[in-house]
């Protein structure tokens, strides 16, 4: 869900308990829709994310650092100008709207103290970053709005900062139980109740809204014209103890997961009971770590699926062309079968030669490759004497020859090519960083998917082989190596692991290469369980079950000559087949 006005209030009192008295040490903006304020008080230092993503704006601390670019953008160098060093006077939220402020005490270029405001507006779409002086003129905004995207308020440099648009809606606070109720007489009775009480309250959520109505009638979008006078009354003293909770500031942080597969679904201030078993809700430690817990995975997700667009288009292209490539070549594979029907027509020629004369159009003979020996008709070519046709059907028998045997070894390269791209994209889906992004590109430089000169284009903060691959450690102790790319793959078996290790990969599905460190032991059933969930987890096959995965050691794996990155064989193997578990994977990562 949206972080609504009610829950950012939670979060505002929250932030403003921490920050205030804090000083902002350094600034970054990892991402074009996110700022990050490492800040240090008594407390020690704590970073606070910014988010104006469209799909997830939020405010909230995290824990680890975010991977920045190479060159600040411009918003950034004016952050650090402005605000780097400041000092946080206190965090507030104007009554129920989906913004907070940051205010700071702060000096001008001269040295004099002065007040700045950091306005953090978190409205869906329209969500910005926008920094005030004291005079609450705008010295400029993470998205500017113009007259052109924007008739109504404008957000630019210079101009005096205005609250977005009041909605046609009532403050919670300042209406009862009584007149909630009261005003249901003249609602649309179709309505459900929830439609009716998002559409009247202010900074309410469709979540909070579906609870309200599922306490007040047992139903979450009961018809406004089918409520009990009962209901009613039940209606009014809901929202009266609501905003008592809200008035005594007795909120708590729950997220909602789902009961079946324990995939977050959504988060509140309050219990919610309007799922029943459906889902699971559980209480966080704070509001931080409940939106963290909500957004930084989906939302980590969603900046590298951004960040490696450009890849991914270029492999599925690459991947498309080439399947289309090798679909031709089958058809034409295809059509080589019938080469033995030109060999015998030119041999029913040559037998007949005596009978055949220069200008005919066909010949009627008999074909003695059939036990009844019938007379079949060949098609001449009335410009080619009876020699001549004879040789043209057996040059079509040698070229239809010729042509499966090129033909057969283009497909093999060709699906062998195909094989490794699909390949590369499962990589894409286990890119953590623009570190494996960057080695990503030099794999398909070297592949020759990518041009020297596209990867010259790209802007490349670290080398490649910087990158790293995912480390885990099992219950019992044993190290657990998985590569997130196909040069990762390579280095982890042909050059990191000894022979003893023992090597995992899906058997016959695209996935890292994992590798079990024995270190001199015997490895416990629990850890070569655990190795193997993590290799399912890795692949094409994550969201599967029971995936079969192959297991030997090292030893027994080779890169066959000229192979593509990635690409072993391995003859000597067991199998397992094991269910990938993501919390039990995660709970195992190191780094």
């Amino acid at each position: 869900m949206p972080l609504d006005a009610i829950c950012l209030g939670a979060v505002t009192e929250e932030l403003n308990h921490v920050l205030t008295g804090c000083r902002v040490e350094k600034v970054y903006q990892p991402d074009r829709d996110e700022i990050v304020l490492q800040t240090r008080g008594q407390g020690g230092a704590r970073r606070l994310l910014v988010s104006i993503a469209a799909g997830a704006p939020r405010v909230h601390f995290i824990d680890a650092a975010r991977e920045n670019p190479a060159t600040p953008p411009m918003f950034c160098m004016l952050l650090r100008k402005h605000v780097q060093g400041a000092k946080i006077a206190a965090v507030v939220q104007p009554a129920v709207e989906r913004m907070l402020t940051i205010e700071l005490d702060t000096t001008d270029e001269m040295g004099v103290a002065c007040k700045k405001h950091l306005v953090c507006e978190l409205m869906g779409k329209h969500s910005n970053v926008i920094l005030c002086g004291e005079d609450n003129r705008i010295i400029d905004a993470m998205r500017r709005v113009d007259g052109d995207l924007s008739g109504k308020r404008q957000v630019l440099p210079g101009l005096f900062y205005r609250l977005p648009p009041a909605q046609e809606k009532h403050d919670p606070f300042a209406l009862s139980g009584a007149g909630l109720s009261a005003a249901l007489q003249s609602a649309d009775g179709e309505m459900g109740l929830d439609r009716y009480l998002l559409s009247q309250l202010l900074g309410f959520s469709p979540l909070l809204c579906r609870e309200l109505s599922y306490r007040a009638t047992g139903d979450a979008a009961k018809p406004v014209g089918k409520l009990t006078a009962e209901e009613q009354l039940r209606l009014a003293q809901v929202f009266e103890d609501l905003k008592s909770y809200l008035t005594e500031k007795r909120w708590k942080p729950f997220l909602l997961t789902k009961t079946e597969d324990h995939a977050v679904f959504d988060f509140s201030f309050l219990p919610i009971t309007q799922y029943e078993g459906l889902m699971t809700v559980s209480q966080e430690q704070s509001f931080s770590d409940l939106l963290a817990a909500f957004f930084e995975k989906k939302g980590k997700a969603e900046r590298m699926a951004r960040r490696s667009a450009d890849l991914h288009k270029t492999v599925v292209n690459a991947r498309d062309r080439l399947a289309r490539k090798l679909a031709a070549q089958q058809k034409e594979l295809d059509a080589t079968q019938n080469r033995e029907q030109y060999k015998r027509l030119g041999d029913l020629i040559t037998a007949n030669l005596y009978q055949l004369e220069k200008g005919m159009n066909k010949a009627v003979v008999v074909d003695y490759y059939d036990e009844a020996c019938p007379e079949v008709e060949v098609a001449l070519d009335v410009r080619l004497t009876p020699q001549q046709n004879a040789q043209k059907y057996f040059k079509l028998y040698n070229k239809a020859k010729t042509a499966e045997e090129v033909l057969t070894q283009q497909l093999a390269q060709g699906r062998a090519d195909l094989d490794y791209l699909e390949s590369v994209l499962v990589a894409l889906g286990e890119a953590e960083s623009e570190r494996d992004l960057a080695q990503l590109r030099e794999e398909l430089t070297q592949a020759g998917v990518l041009s020297s000169k596209q990867a010259r284009n790209k802007k490349q903060r670290v080398k490649p082989v910087a990158a790293k691959p995912f480390h885990y450690r099992s219950s019992d102790g044993f190290d657990i190596f998985a590569g997130k790319n196909n040069l990762q793959n390579d280095l982890l078996t042909l050059k990191t692991a000894f022979k003893s290790d023992i090597w995992f990969h899906t058997q016959k599905i695209h996935g890292s290469h994992v590798i079990l460190v024995a270190d001199g032991r015997e490895p416990t059933d629990q850890a070569m369980t655990e190795a193997a969930m993590i290799a399912a987890y890795h692949s094409k096959a994550r969201q599967s079950s029971l995936v079969p995965v192959d297991y030997t050691p090292v030893r027994q794996v080779k890169k066959p000559a000229g192979a593509k990155p990635g690409m072993v064989i391995y003859h000597v193997y067991q199998t397992a087949y094991v269910t990938p578990d993501e919390a039990a994977v995660e709970r195992l990562r190191i780094e």
